[in-house]
């Protein structure tokens, strides 16, 4: 940021910009601004309101969201607050992302936002407040460091009621009318420390977690939108891994790294981000879990851990992972590992349907890995006992799966009942992802096995006859694999 050390601070608080003059930064060159210079700043500007906009794709379905909201809380006050900006330096902020609850309620994505549904008749009235345009009157355009010549122009209130179908307000002036509320209120918590601040005399933390488990459930099953959505993440993403691929000479020739970068840049260009932190996991690197690091060698003869997804301008994310050999062939006891998670895999996406337990696909999965263990002679059987004791978690430590959408693993906060012990529907997605892991100090399996990590992970929609991988585009055999990897090389 080449005009940084001029950038002055931002007002610790909404309120105080209105009252007191915009704070100069500390070290800043310039001291102060004349009275000419800000009565010049004030005019000849062009009237850039945008009269022509058309809602967003999602309006329909957030106002069904909306309304089951509306029917599940009757008469309450309920406020969901996209959260504010964190600082990740100094003066230098974290990359926004709105609290799901938020954007699944409203489509909007922007700081400090808030979503505030007021009882009325027999159900509620939604107004979303925001930040405005940024004054022009008291120079916050151009002075303060959130001003609209700094970061960009904000939608003015007039703009966001067209684009999400939901009255806007300042958002500035609702603390105080949080504070004078009376009746029943709930908030998500977690977001927006004001806001629960102003509160903090009215709501429980028992009545708020229901809100919370409510939207976390309400996104189990998706509509049509979503799994459109999930869909064009996870196209996204087959494209990352190809882009990957043509690249493994320039990885060996560099790290991991260079796996992460070139992921990134389809993450970039198709969507918004990678919907977390990307896995590109290189040797024995596989074997732990969540290598996010890095920072390792890519050898030829190695296997590659990449474990992935693109997100979509909308938050929603595709999971999708793949073991590569980085010179385009398994060897012999690579393959054998690697096919007995396909097979685990193939048997964890079969249980996959409607009527089904949700721990079904993990049963199944979980049943051929410990029969491979057994075969192999790395632990004593009989499989029953095995999986009783969960001695093969061993080597596979973790769940099949989780529920996949605008969070990596959504719906977190769901009851165990209506999650883990519940039943899939269609509309449901999650991801089936068995993986067998021998790390390079482990004693107890032959040498030629250590260092190895292997996972198979793929995007699965319930449907109506049984199950879509969303994300079949990319083989997955040992054979179709090696073959893929040739024709991008």
């Amino acid at each position: 940021m080449t005009v940084a050390e001029e950038l002055p601070e931002t007002p610790e608080t909404s309120e105080t910009s209105e009252e007191e003059p915009i704070k100069q930064r500390k070290n800043g060159l310039y001291p102060g601004v004349s009275d000419e210079l800000a009565e010049n700043m004030k005019s000849g500007w062009a009237d850039t309101e945008l009269r022509d906009l058309r809602p967003i794709a999602q309006a329909a379905e957030t106002a069904a969201r909306r309304a089951a909201l509306s029917a599940r809380f009757p008469g309450e006050r309920l406020v969901i607050p996209a959260g504010n900006l964190k600082v990740r330096s100094n003066d230098t902020d974290y990359p926004f992302r709105a609290s799901v609850e938020y954007a699944y309620l409203t489509g909007n994505q922007t700081e400090d936002g808030v979503l505030v549904l007021e009882p009325k008749g027999d159900g509620h009235e939604a107004t979303i407040y925001l930040l405005p345009r940024s004054d022009r009157e008291n120079g916050e355009f151009w002075l303060s460091g959130q001003g609209e010549l700094w970061v960009g122009r904000r939608h003015s209130l007039t703009e966001a009621e067209k684009l999400y179908g939901i009255p806007a307000s300042d958002v500035r002036e609702l603390p105080g009318k949080l504070r004078e509320a009376t009746g029943p209120v709930r908030v998500v918590r977690g977001h927006d420390a004001g806001i629960e601040a102003a509160l903090t005399d009215k709501v429980t933390a028992e009545r708020d977690e229901e809100l919370r488990v409510f939207l976390s459930e309400a996104r189990l099953v998706k509509d049509d939108f979503e799994i459109g959505e999930l869909q064009k993440a996870v196209d996204s993403t087959v494209r990352g891994f190809e882009d990957v691929v043509k690249v493994l000479d320039k990885a060996e020739a560099t790290s991991e790294r260079y796996i992460e970068g070139t992921f990134f840049l389809r993450a970039r260009v198709e969507g918004n981000d990678v919907g977390y932190g990307t896995i590109a996991a290189a040797g024995p690197h596989a074997c732990t879990l969540h290598w996010v690091r890095n920072d390792g060698p890519v050898r030829s003869g190695d296997l590659l851990l990449l474990d992935a997804g693109v997100e979509t301008h909308t938050y929603y994310t595709a999971d999708v992972t793949r073991t590569l050999p980085v010179n385009g062939r398994f060897s012999d006891i690579q393959r054998k590992i690697y096919d007995a998670v396909y097979e685990a895999q193939e048997a964890g996406i079969a249980a996959v349907k409607p009527g089904a337990k949700y721990r079904d696909f993990h049963d199944a999965a979980q049943r051929v890995l410990a029969e491979k263990l057994v075969e192999w002679g790395l632990v004593e059987g009989p499989v029953e006992r095995v999986l009783e004791l969960g001695l093969q978690r061993r080597w596979t430590l973790h769940g099949t799966g989780h529920m996949l959408g605008m969070d990596v693993h959504d719906c977190a906060a769901a009851r165990t009942e209506t999650y883990v012990d519940g039943v899939l529907e269609p509309g449901m997605c999650l991801t089936v992802e068995p993986g067998l892991y021998f790390q390079a100090d482990d004693l107890t399996v032959p040498e030629e096995y250590r260092g190895i990590g292997v996972r198979i992970e793929d995007d699965i929609l319930v449907t109506e006859d049984g199950n879509r991988n969303l994300s079949a585009a990319l083989p997955r055999r040992s054979a179709e694999v090696e073959e893929w990897m040739a024709s991008l090389r």
